[in-house]
């Protein structure tokens, strides 16, 4: 139980140091770079094999860490956005709430069992994303900017979900796990320095010792919110769909108690049916993958 703790206060930190990014006027691309760095290095140190390049060219996974490393940096970001503009509540329940989006492809693609729970929970979810986002300064927008972005989040996040699924299961072996990951932020990394280097020699911005902080208080609780989050999964008298189900809510919750204790954060009706919502169709969901 100790480990889907600090799986749960891993991952709100995440919300947290975004959220901090806005306060301390971090350039957020430069930070999120340095994170990708920290967390391939991680992924380096943790696998056991020989890291030879030509071995880890031959890998059928290699396309996918670069796919998957372009979703990564631009959902990071939209992340750290969204969490700056919307607050934490609103970006932890868009991202956990893309859990959705994996049940569908499991239905779709892996013909998974479907019940009126299931798709009970789908559909609430999704209620649940559109209620904790919207704002009521926004109420005369036709698209508002603020819920365009959870929206954004919601769908890279399941998209990334998703993938990580598929390539794992079908190409990846379990040895290979920590050096899979590894190749991720390293595709992620190498694509935010690209980006970097514009911001740097095009746009004359400077790299300063603080985004360079902020990079490594993001990169740390990054890695740790997986790694602490497998130990749990293999922890005794934890089955998988508890773990997922307390995981979830934990951070839904821990995120938006941080936010209204921390930095204010105002709720609106609509807001808190929303939180609701989304910690009752996670619940729907798991009933389900539990039996």
């Amino acid at each position: 139980m100790i480990y889907l703790f600090l799986s749960i206060l891993a991952s709100s930190i995440i919300f947290l140091v975004f959220k901090l990014f806005d306060t301390f006027k971090i350039n957020t691309l430069q930070a999120i770079v340095v994170n990708y760095l920290i967390a391939a290095a991680s992924g380096f140190l943790a696998y056991e094999g020989s890291l030879e390049l030509k071995s880890i060219l031959s890998n059928s996974w290699l396309p996918g860490t670069l796919f998957l490393g372009v979703l990564f940096i631009v959902i990071f970001n939209l992340m750290a956005i969204t969490t700056q503009r919307s607050g934490l509540s609103v970006v932890s329940v868009a991202t956990k709430m893309s859990v959705v989006i994996p049940v569908l492809f499991g239905l779709i693609y892996y013909k998974e069992a479907s019940g009126i729970l299931k798709i009970t929970g789908i559909l609430l979810a999704l209620i649940a994303v559109y209620l904790a986002s919207v704002k009521e300064e926004n109420k005369t927008q036709k698209v508002p900017k603020n819920l365009l972005l959870p929206i954004l989040v919601f769908l890279g996040s399941g998209i990334i979900d998703t993938s990580i699924k598929f390539l794992e299961g079908r190409y990846v072996a379990e040895a290979d796990i920590p050096l899979f990951s590894a190749m991720i932020f390293s595709s992620a990394f190498c694509l935010g320095i690209l980006a970097l280097l514009y911001q740097i020699l095009i746009k004359k911005e400077r790299f300063e010792i603080k985004n360079l902080l902020g990079g490594i208080a993001l990169g740390i609780p990054n890695y740790f919110s997986i790694y602490f989050l497998v130990r749990a999964l293999r922890a005794p008298g934890l089955d998988s769909s508890t773990v997922f189900t307390f995981n979830n809510m934990g951070i839904v919750m821990l995120a938006t108690l941080i936010g209204l204790v921390f930095f204010n954060e105002k709720l609106s009706r609509k807001n808190w049916l929303g939180i609701s919502l989304a910690l009752f169709s996670i619940v729907l969901i798991a009933l389900v993958k539990s039996r």
